[in-house]
């Protein structure tokens, strides 16, 4: 159909209009074949209520069916709450360990240290510090091993001497305890005897008097017999023997260290490999032979830059289950800080950009024990002074941290 074909219907529309509405009112109109030509619509829909042009009964039933919107006054500040931190409760403890013994306890030490005791996770609350500062135990070795110049140079008069160098290590350097490493024991470096370890061991005891922590060198075979001569030799001392090992167990060696340590008097330290499960597999192994109130752990320190992270998630995981309540490993725990050592960023020449590396070493060392500091460890082997020095003062602030002065700014609650 073309245009003039279509029917003008618009006078038909002004006709009915009037009563066209009236008349389609309420009823369902269909229409077939109708085309609508409309120049410009309109469409107009009301938002957020009832329009007012529908009649007064649909508008008044509407505005009864929907409640009214409540406007909320816009805040003028935000909302003013003060912070109050409350320390964590935990059901269990770490066990508390003395090491070394007096004169009045059957010994011969001046003094002695006590690690462990803690019932919090270390430094999370100023009202909860741990009962007992971190102890600091530097090295001797009894006989030459290679060294960075950064270490050599302040031991260059001792490194022959053991007992002159754990007396500097004492009166000079500040430790609180010395270890003994007798390298010279294994079959493939000297293979001294345990009888000439034992002799070792009792020139240091009568060089200092702080407590002894004796090494082995890391053979099963070797470090049985030679703890178990020491044991006797230095009976009442309550020495810290270093370390025992799966090893060991494998090797049928556990048994008689545990009782030769256990029958003098000494503590035991168990090493095992950054593996909590091997970890509570040794010291079941251990409880077998040696009481557990005796027992320190070792799970191993990983040097900046060679899996630091993960050696502090391990350290971490075991003081949070031991204060949960697993007993194998409510242990006191040490960090050997002298494994930075093995990383070459420590000590080798890197160029300008790196810094010096006579500090570059002790930065290293310092790094790894604040670290595991945070994670709850209780006593450190070091080895560079600085380190040392570094490491007991910012453990002091973080037991008595010092009150907040008037001209100090309080960042934790400081207003921007």
């Amino acid at each position: 159909m073309t245009d003039q074909e279509k029917p003008d219907i618009s006078n038909l529309i002004r006709l009915l209009g009037p009563g066209l509405g009236e008349l389609l009112s309420g009823r369902q109109i269909e229409l077939e074949h109708v085309e609508v030509e409309l120049g410009e619509l309109e469409l107009w829909i009301p938002v957020g209520g009832i329009s007012q042009g529908f009649p007064a009964p649909v508008a008044a039933a509407a505005k009864q069916m929907t409640p009214p919107v409540k406007r909320l006054p816009r805040p003028d500040d935000l909302i003013s709450e003060k912070f109050l931190m409350e320390p964590d409760v935990f059901p269990a403890q770490i066990r508390e360990i003395t090491l070394g013994a007096t004169r009045a306890e059957g010994g011969t030490r001046g003094s002695t240290v006590t690690v462990g005791g803690s019932t919090s996770i270390p430094f999370t609350h100023p009202q909860s510090p741990p009962p007992h500062p971190p102890v600091i135990s530097l090295d001797v070795f009894d006989t030459r091993v290679p060294m960075p110049k950064a270490l050599k140079n302040h031991l260059t008069e001792v490194l022959d001497d053991p007992a002159a160098w754990a007396k500097m290590n004492v009166e000079q350097f500040g430790a609180d305890m010395v270890t003994v490493h007798l390298l010279s024991t294994d079959p493939l470096i000297q293979n001294k005897s345990p009888r000439e370890a034992s002799k070792t061991v009792e020139e240091v005891l009568q060089a200092v008097e702080v407590p002894l922590i004796i090494g082995g060198c890391g053979d099963p075979k070797k470090d049985a017999e030679t703890f178990t001569e020491i044991a006797a030799m230095a009976e009442g001392e309550r020495l810290l023997l270093n370390s025992v090992t799966s090893d060991m167990a494998d090797a049928k060696t556990l048994e008689p260290v545990c009782k030769a340590a256990d029958t003098h008097g000494h503590c035991l330290l168990g090493f095992t490999g950054l593996d909590l499960n091997s970890a509570k597999e040794l010291n079941r192994r251990i409880y077998q032979y040696f009481p557990p109130e005796r027992l320190l752990m070792d799970l191993t320190t990983v040097a900046l830059g060679y899996g630091l992270e993960y050696s502090f998630s391990i350290h971490e995981r075991a003081r949070m289950a031991a204060l949960m309540g697993d007993p194998e490993l409510q242990h006191p725990t040490i960090s050997a800080c002298t494994n930075a050592w093995s990383a070459r960023e420590a000590w080798m020449d890197l160029g300008p950009a790196f810094g010096r590396n006579d500090l570059r070493g002790p930065l290293w060392e310092t790094i790894g024990g604040i670290t595991l500091l945070l994670a709850g460890v209780d006593l450190f082997l070091m080895m560079h002074p600085l380190a040392v020095s570094t490491l007991r003062d910012v453990a002091g602030k973080l037991m008595h941290p010092a009150e907040i002065k008037p001209d100090m700014a309080d960042w934790a609650a400081l207003k921007i």
